[in-house]
C-alpha cells in the first residue's frame, strides 16, 4: 500500500531519481540537488516552526510499503507534492489576468470585444497546492487522487496555517519537446532563451526578475498567434487528470495564468474545499483484519474508500484505508492502522476520497 506523509532529510537521493523524470514545465519541481535540498531544508523548517510565513513550504512524499511492517528496503519514494503557506511575500507573484476590452461607436456600427493579458500581482498572499508529481510507473487506480488529496486533508487539519484563498497552478500547454506556443508568440520577444531555460530559471527562484522584463502594458491576446491564443487557461494533457481532481472539490479557474506557459491557475476558498468542509475527526476503537486497499480498488456504495490522515503534526500521514463507523468511534483495517502508525485510541480525521461518496 502507499501513504503520504513529510519529507525527511535521507530521502534527498530518492527524490532526485523522481524529479528527474518531471520532464519540462513544471517550475516548481527543479531537477536541481541545491534547490532540492533547499526546499527540503524549509519544510523541515516549516514542520519545526522556525520559518518565516513567507518562506513556509509544506513537502510531502509518496512512500509505497512493503506490507505488513515498513523495512527500508520495501519502501520507494514514488510522489511528491506540497503546499506554500503563503506566495509573493519576499518577492512578487506574478500573473496574467484574462480580461476583456470592448471598442464601440454607435454612430458607426461597430461594436468588438478584445480579450487582454493583465500582469498582477492579485493572487499575493494565497497559499499555493504544488509540486504534485507521481512516478508514470505508479500512475494507477488512486494513487493519484490520494496524492493530490492527501494535502487537503492536511490544510483541514492545520487550517489556522493557511490562507483563506488557495490556488493552484496547472502546467501550460507545452510539446515533448518543451516547445511552449504561448511563450514562443510572447515571451520569446522579450528574452533569448528557450522556454525550457525560463522554466529552469522559475524553478531556480527567478520568476520575478523574469517577469519584471515582461511588458508592464495589457497585451491584446489578438496580436498572439492562433495557436498561442488557443492554450490560453488550458493545461498539459498530463496534468488534466490532476485539475479535475481539484475541480471536483470546489476549484475553479478564475482568469489567472502562468506568465511564461499561460497554464491556468485554480482557486478556491479554504472553507469552502469539499474535502475541508466535510472531513471529521473520529477516534479508531479497533482494528480489524479487512482486506488493506489495493492501488487498483474502487471502493462500493456501501463501503467507499476513505482518506484517513493523522491528526499529530509531527507524525502526520495520510493513506486510503477501509473503515467502519461505529458507537464511539471507528474500526480500520490493522495494515493501514500499521502503515500509518495509527493504534487504537488514536484520533484520526477521514473523509470519503470522492466527493460524490460524502454523504
Amino acid at each position: 500500500m502507499v501513504i503520504v506523509r513529510p519529507v525527511r532529510p535521507n530521502d534527498l537521493p530518492a527524490l532526485m531519481d523522481l524529479v528527474g523524470s518531471t520532464g519540462i514545465g513544471l517550475t516548481t519541481l527543479p531537477n536541481d540537488l541545491a534547490l532540492m535540498q533547499a526546499r527540503i531544508a524549509a519544510s523541515l523548517a516549516t514542520f519545526a516552526g522556525t520559518a518565516a510565513r513567507a518562506d513556509e513550504q509544506w513537502v510531502f512524499v509518496m512512500e509505497a510499503i512493503t506490507p505488513p511492517a515498513r523495512p527500508a528496503q520495501g519502501t520507494r519514494l514514488i510522489g511528491i507534492c506540497a503546499i506554500a503557506g503563503a506566495v509573493g511575500l519576499r518577492e512578487p507573484w506574478y500573473s496574467y489576468r484574462v480580461g476583456n476590452v470592448v471598442h464601440a461607436s454607435r454612430e458607426l456600427g461597430i461594436f468588438t470585444q478584445t480579450p487582454t493579458l493583465f500582469l498582477s500581482n492579485d493572487l499575493t498572499g494565497a497559499s499555493e497546492l504544488c509540486s504534485l508529481f507521481l512516478h508514470p510507473d505508479f500512475r494507477v487506480g488512486r494513487n493519484g487522487a490520494l496524492l493530490s488529496k492527501s494535502r487537503l486533508i492536511f490544510m483541514a487539519q492545520f487550517r489556522q496555517r493557511f490562507a483563506k484563498n488557495v490556488i493552484a497552478e496547472m502546467r501550460g500547454v507545452s510539446d515533448e519537446s518543451g516547445r511552449s506556443p504561448f511563450w514562443e508568440s510572447l515571451g520569446r520577444h522579450f528574452f533569448s532563451m528557450d522556454f525550457a531555460e525560463a522554466d529552469r530559471l522559475t524553478g531556480a527562484g527567478k520568476k520575478s526578475f523574469v517577469a519584471e522584463l515582461m511588458p508592464k502594458h495589457p497585451l491584446y491576446s489578438s496580436f498572439l498567434t492562433a495557436e498561442a491564443q488557443a492554450v490560453i487557461g488550458q493545461t498539459h494533457p498530463l496534468t488534466t487528470p490532476a485539475r479535475r481532481l481539484l475541480e471536483q472539490e470546489g476549484f475553479r479557474y478564475a482568469g489567472h495564468v502562468d506568465i511564461f506557459d499561460a497554464g491556468p491557475a485554480l482557486e478556491a476558498n479554504l472553507e469552502d474545499i469539499d474535502a475541508v468542509k466535510r472531513s471529521i475527526v473520529v477516534k479508531v476503537v479497533a482494528l480489524s483484519e479487512l482486506e488493506s486497499v489495493a492501488p487498483d480498488v474502487v471502493g462500493t456504495v456501501d463501503q467507499p474508500l476513505m482518506l484517513v490522515g493523522r491528526t499529530d503534526l509531527e507524525n502526520f500521514a495520510v493513506g486510503l484505508a477501509r473503515i467502519v463507523f461505529q458507537a464511539g468511534g471507528i474500526t480500520i483495517d490493522a495494515a493501514s492502522a500499521d502503515a500509518l502508525g495509527i493504534q487504537v485510541g488514536a484520533s484520526v480525521r477521514v473523509v470519503a476520497l470522492r466527493p460524490a461518496d460524502r454523504h
